[in-house]
């Protein structure tokens, strides 16, 4: 058994190449099964595969220690039929074609991460979503239902089997919070909407811990809420990444404008006026220790450089 070889489902992402250097420094070897085997992700090994049928790169899977099931085409764009049928395909098709390779393993790894979405949860208000909340109504929810059912229905009785429904991960440069910092810089950053739709999020370095404690701790199964214990609304996020880029207060953009500029941007306002406060019950009861629980010290150890104050100017007058 290859005990320190990580398989990488869609590996290539954000999440996949957040995580391939704490693998490496953990001396294990990443495998990233991908579309683009030419990518360059430094430490990691890459395989072509088509994210719906199993071919060569199943052989990978074999006696491998972990697979991470992270595929799945971008939801940060615009909602039209052809793509919630992409977002969706891409998502229960490769999660199909992970399931059905393991089945086939004559020594199936020890473990499979499998992501999901705390959008399963849908608009939900105020309400309080641990892992036993129902799920919600509408395509990001219903994408996820579709998605954790292909999971569910995957027959690998010999392989441990964890779920993460993922929150915002904050990380600089990446992911949703690239988009947020580059229009807080201009001035943009004000409240979306009313201001009151919750926003969960988790730190790249505790996404990271929990990926690790998954793979690694074998008391973990089941399904988890992958989120820090402090949701926040929506106002309360803005102002808090206002003050880590050292940006005065930003004027609120009405709801009814921000369809027109995620028509600009080419997303779709759902991802920023609905909301769900998740809660990650499960977790805190497996004893996991978020290094941020709060999203002010989150946001200001991300945007570090920028929030220091900037040093006294020196006097050259003589």
């Amino acid at each position: 058994m290859h005990k320190n070889k990580v398989i990488l489902g869609g590996g290539t992402g954000f999440l996949g190449r957040t995580l391939v250097p704490e693998l490496v420094e953990r001396d294990y070897e990443p495998v990233i099964l991908t579309r683009t085997p030419d990518a360059a992700i430094p430490g990691a090994r890459l395989v072509p595969w088509d994210a719906e049928t199993v071919g060569a790169w199943a052989a990978e899977l074999e006696g491998a220690r972990a697979v991470f099931g992270l595929a799945g085409k971008s939801v940060n764009c615009r909602y039209t039929p052809d793509a919630v049928k992409q977002i969706n395909q891409s998502r229960v098709r490769s999660t199909r074609a992970l399931g059905d390779a393991i089945h086939r393993c004559a020594e199936p790894p020890e473990v499979w991460v499998q992501a999901s979405s705390l959008a399963i949860y849908g608009d939900a208000g105020e309400r309080e979503c641990t892992e036993a909340a129902p799920a919600g109504s509408g395509i990001p929810a219903e994408t996820c239902l579709a998605w954790e059912q292909a999971f569910a229905e995957s027959p690998t009785p010999r392989t441990r089997r964890v779920l993460l429904r993922i929150s915002l991960v904050l990380k600089r440069d990446a992911g949703a919070l690239e988009m947020l910092g580059r229009l807080t810089r201009l001035g943009l950053g004000g409240t979306l909407g009313h201001g009151r739709q919750y926003i969960s999020w988790i730190h790249w370095q505790d996404m990271n811990a929990l990926c690790l404690r998954a793979l690694e701790d074998d008391s973990l199964s089941g399904c988890f809420n992958a989120t820090a214990p402090a949701p926040v609304p929506n106002s309360t996020f803005m102002k808090e990444l206002r003050d880590a880029l050292h940006r005065p207060w930003s004027p609120p953009v009405p709801r009814w404008i921000v369809p027109f500029g995620c028509w600009l941007m080419r997303t779709e306002p759902v991802l920023g006026l609905t909301g769900r406060r998740g809660l990650p019950a499960r977790l805190q009861e497996s004893g996991f220790s978020f290094a941020f629980p709060e999203v002010r010290s989150a946001l200001r150890d991300i945007f570090q450089a920028e929030s220091e104050p900037p040093p006294p100017s020196k006097d050259t007058a003589n």
